[in-house]
């Protein structure tokens, strides 16, 4: 296999501790181990966070803010992820939203965080070495659709063999349980966004008139879309509401009361993966220009109660960058009470990576579009 750049320091560690032992390590095993080993290193050199917290790049004009609050119903079961330097690439950023549902919701969610990454790393760098695309990728006029279709073949391998290690885990029961799982990928000026589930990535650009708009760049995988609710129906699966949840539509297996999964797509949950339900990520792209200013990823919890021109426009007004997931949280969570009052408030994270070093100067964050 071949390695690239980003590997060959974690590769060159894990090689000098296997030297002299007798290992049965394939490739796969040691590319793995590669990117885990960077992982450890990304939280130790303080490039990986993973709790509410904000992230200042040194080495460029990247900032993330990251926030978390648990509801009502649980323990809180969302995972966020941000990780600067990806892969050891200095133009690379990785981010990944988790919400965790059932039983062992948490556990898989955090479980998925911790995975996600590394495997996402470790199968990027195997399909780079595979296409032999490695130089060519710096020459071609065309690099950017062979950078995204190396990326997406990568993320769908991550996220399908994640959920076959959680079905076959000795210690995780994932029969009744799983979580979605929004991850963005950001490579110099070029996105790539894997989304499984119903939370919601939305970008925030400026408009021809120069106020700042909401572009989604997500799908909430919910089970009466169309096409979703088809495949769910052709597989024996059942998609309806409960009586007391009208507009809600869940996943049932085709007789009795379960799931009632309210997502189309999740990791985990394999008690339906034989009827519909599935984990392969929606994977687009978007090329990155001076008027898009930041991407919001956020869980259900948040885009429940607030509209994608709300979160743009409470990010956008927030004078402290640190603060704009916090604040955008808190937005989310008074809406809880003001809005569904008698409903036990859900759980609402978000991820604000920002762009740019500054707001650009002709948007007026008062006039953010609605």
């Amino acid at each position: 296999m071949m390695f690239f750049p980003s590997f060959l320091d974690g590769l060159a560690r894990t090689v000098s501790m296997k030297k002299g032992k007798n290992t049965s390590s394939t490739e796969d095993d040691i590319g793995r181990e590669v990117a885990e080993t960077l992982a450890k290193d990304a939280k130790k050199n303080d490039l990986m966070l993973s709790s509410s917290a904000t992230f200042k790049s040194n080495k460029s004009n990247k900032f993330a803010s990251i926030c978390s609050k648990g509801g009502q119903k649980r323990i809180n079961q969302d995972c966020t992820i941000v990780w600067e330097e990806f892969g050891c690439q200095e133009d690379m950023i990785f981010c990944g939203i988790f919400y965790g549902h059932g039983p062992w919701g948490h556990i898989i969610a955090k479980r998925v965080k911790q995975s996600v990454p590394p495997s996402l790393l470790c199968n990027w760098q195997k399909a780079l070495a595979l296409t032999s695309l490695g130089q060519e990728l710096n020459t071609e006029p065309n690099r950017s659709t062979h950078q995204f279709d190396i990326w997406k073949q990568s993320c769908l391998k991550t996220y399908a063999d994640i959920d076959q290690e959680l079905k076959h885990h000795p210690g995780i029961d994932s029969f009744h349980s799983g979580t979605t799982a929004l991850t963005i990928i950001k490579q110099g000026e070029h996105l790539v966004i894997a989304n499984v589930g119903d939370s919601r990535a939305v970008l925030a650009t400026i408009s021809d008139d120069g106020n700042l708009i909401p572009f989604q760049l997500s799908i909430d995988f919910k089970p009466n879309i169309p096409e979703e609710a088809e495949r769910i129906r052709q597989s024996q699966g059942r998609v309806s509401c409960l009586r007391d949840e009208p507009g809600v539509y869940r996943v049932w297996m085709p007789k009795g009361d379960a799931p009632g999964l309210a997502v189309s797509r999740a990791i985990g949950d394999h008690c339906v993966k034989e009827f519909g339900l599935i984990s392969v990520p929606d994977v687009t792209q978007r090329n990155i220009t001076n008027k898009d200013q930041f991407v919001i990823l956020a869980t259900d919890g948040v885009w429940d109660v607030i509209s994608n021109e709300e979160a743009v426009e409470i990010v956008c007004s927030t004078d402290d960058r640190e603060k704009s997931a916090k604040r955008l949280v808190q937005c989310a969570m008074r809406a809880w009470r003001s809005k569904k009052r008698g409903i036990a408030m859900d759980d609402v994270s978000a991820i604000c990576l920002f762009f740019h070093p500054k707001l650009f100067q002709e948007v007026n964050p008062f006039k953010a579009s609605k």
